[in-house]
């Protein structure tokens, strides 16, 4: 019994040690520096990531923004350029697309084709970022 209690205590020393080597992997943060800033209206900034080819099917390339909405700030009503994908990855924002309202809260996603008129407030204390991605054929 004595020796099956050291190689016990043996095999957890190991694996104590084993795990204190072992480092936790940090998550990579995003480089908010890395994008072009463009001002589209009153508290509202555009900063775009740039662009790549795509391999969907009707759609040439694709490219990424993101739309940052400050406190008490909207965006124009537009008509969009292009499919695209919406995802609120920070804070909240009411969107009006077509005439619907939704609020949009932080991880909603939704789709925009061509042609449809959408328009994002932010009602809240904090700043929302809507980033899209668009869909260019």
């Amino acid at each position: 019994m004595d020796k099956l209690n050291r190689r016990s205590a043996l095999a957890f020393g190991l694996v104590a040690a084993a795990t204190a080597v072992v480092k936790p992997a940090a998550a990579q943060t995003m480089d908010m520096t890395a994008g072009k800033d463009t001002t589209l209206a009153p508290g509202v900034v555009q900063r775009a990531y740039g662009e790549s080819p795509a391999i969907i099917p009707g759609f040439k390339s694709v490219s990424m923004r993101d739309i940052i909405v400050q406190p008490g700030s909207k965006t124009g009503e537009n008509p969009m350029k292009n499919a695209m994908v919406c995802h609120i990855t920070e804070g909240e924002l009411r969107i009006v697309q077509d005439g619907k309202t939704i609020t949009a809260k932080k991880n909603h996603v939704w789709t925009c084709d061509k042609g449809t008129k959408e328009q994002a407030f932010n009602d809240g204390k904090v700043v929302g970022i809507m980033r899209i991605t668009d869909l260019m054929a």
